[in-house]
């Protein structure tokens, strides 16, 4: 028998602890052949726990910052940084997609020369567009919190570790940027190890420069931004050690950084949708969120806020997952077998519809116990099992949508889901929700049902358009 026969068979055999194992341990595959349920699940796993370790950072700034003696004012500096680095998540998340996009081409033409090319090209395009982004938010760091509405006192105390923050913003791109080239070439074990670097670093250094020790000075609220971003910076360093001198198939040499223009294009073309998929998003959630406060004042805010932290704590793993669809996509059209593509992207569907039926019955089981560990407010409390439980109902059409949405930007379509967001969530989401909460006089209860309403509809035209397979011919 060839090689070609025994592969499903072996596959088959193999448990889930010896796959879980290998792509935990990042062994290296062919992901163009070869059992598709394989493939799937050694990307899923390390790409759910990396997405995992990605909200772990400004949870841990929280905790420690939140036990100082100005706690208040210092939450507010680390929320209203948060808020501002949304810009560069933004940045770093749509040329991760390019980054993603161009390297699984690449791979899949069975070329990792140009894979690196390519990858060296979104590199320069992301260090320059971040150094302008990190010398604005150093010399406007005062300045971005005054305007985002934090008092004289408060922007004074905050502004070095906005400058910390912003002017280190280098690392977070670089993060995001190197962990999609991993994912792009299928090495996504590397990219979740990097994140697991990056936060025990981050977890070690923030009670140490925030509180001091010994001959380290305490540094309180500074040292938290100065933990963070060395944090972040050490995940860098690893991440860099591997793409210039490790054994992964990407591997960046001199001759890639030489400037080439139509890649640069490409690279722009790609990363342009994409950030704004995120800016859509994003902007739709802070108004519906500022919609509950205004309905639902300082309880249905904090209620509905609550509910969005246990979303947020199982819908990351599901991304981590629908990630999957991008390599396998990428590097399926590389290879120029659309028809594998698209059983990939249906197996990891399944797959992650799967895992969010698991977590709605979780969620509707298990709701009050869950919202009990974040507050001990009945009033607060009430509102948030009634949110998270409504927002649950859809979350089984979230798997879906994260997936195609996915499976487009792994194709380099990145255009298809910027447009299916904008009519989802600007066109239908925010007015529905401000016509069920203002107009219906719901108030909070009337934003809780817009957003699995509208989610829904969204994963429904993706999953519609997607099927058609105009994607399949897109060229990058």
């Amino acid at each position: 028998m060839n090689d070609a026969t025994n592969a499903p068979y072996t596959e088959k055999k193999m448990s889930w602890f010896e796959l879980i194992r290998q792509s935990l341990r990042g062994e290296e595959m062919d992901y163009t052949t070869g059992s598709i349920r394989r493939a799937v699940i050694m990307l899923s796993i390390p790409m759910m726990l990396e997405m995992m370790m990605e909200s772990v950072f400004a949870v841990v700034d929280l905790y420690f910052v939140g036990h100082l003696e100005n706690s208040s004012q210092a939450i507010q500096v680390v929320g209203l940084t948060e808020s501002v680095l949304t810009i560069i998540y933004s940045l770093a998340i749509g040329m991760s997609m390019a980054g993603t996009a161009l390297v699984a081409r690449r791979i899949g033409e069975k070329n990792p020369d140009a894979a690196a090319h390519a990858a060296a090209q979104v590199l320069i395009v992301a260090l320059v567009v971040t150094a302008v982004m990190s010398f604005l938010g150093f010399v406007f760091a005062k300045d971005i919190l005054l305007l985002m509405g934090a008092e004289e006192e408060t922007a004074a105390t905050g502004t070095p570790f906005v400058r910390i923050m912003m002017g280190g913003s280098i690392v977070i791109m670089l993060l995001f940027l190197i962990n999609g080239i991993f994912r792009g070439a299928g090495n996504a074990a590397m990219a979740m190890k990097s994140l697991w670097v990056a936060n025990i670093s981050n977890i070690i250094l923030c009670p140490l420069l925030i509180n001091g020790l010994g001959p380290v000075p305490a540094f309180g609220l500074t040292g938290a931004a100065i933990a963070t971003t060395t944090g972040r910076g050490i995940g860098v360093i690893y991440q860099c050690f591997h793409l210039f001198n490790g054994a992964s198939t990407v591997r960046l040499r001199a001759k890639n950084w030489i400037l080439d223009l139509p890649v640069i294009r490409s690279v722009v073309k790609i990363a342009a949708p994409a950030i704004l998929q995120f800016i859509i998003a994003s902007c739709s959630w802070i108004f519906l969120a500022n919609l509950v406060a205004k309905t639902g004042h300082d309880e249905g805010s904090a209620g509905y806020q609550t509910a969005l932290r246990l979303m947020m704590f199982f819908l990351l793993p599901a991304w981590g997952m629908s990630n999957a669809a991008a390599t396998l996509v990428g590097q399926n059209l590389g290879a120029e077998n659309p028809k594998r593509a698209e059983e990939s992207v249906m197996k990891t569907m399944k797959y992650n519809v799967l895992f969010m039926l698991c977590v709605t019955i979780f969620t509707f089981t298990l709701g009050e116990w869950l919202v009990s560990f974040f507050t001990n407010d009945a009033g607060v409390k009430a509102i948030a099992i009634t949110a998270l439980r409504i927002i649950s109902l859809g979350y089984i059409f979230y798997g879906i949508g994260m997936v195609t949405m996915n499976a487009f930007n792994g194709a380099g379509d990145t255009w298809t889901p910027t447009k299916i967001y904008f009519v989802g969530f600007w066109l239908f989401q925010i007015p529905l929700g401000y016509l069920l909460a203002q107009y219906f006089q719901l108030g909070p209860l009337g934003v809780f049902i817009a957003v699995p309403v509208a989610e829904t509809c969204i994963s429904i035209a993706s999953y519609i358009i997607f099927r058609r397979g105009k994607w399949k011919l897109k060229k990058v």
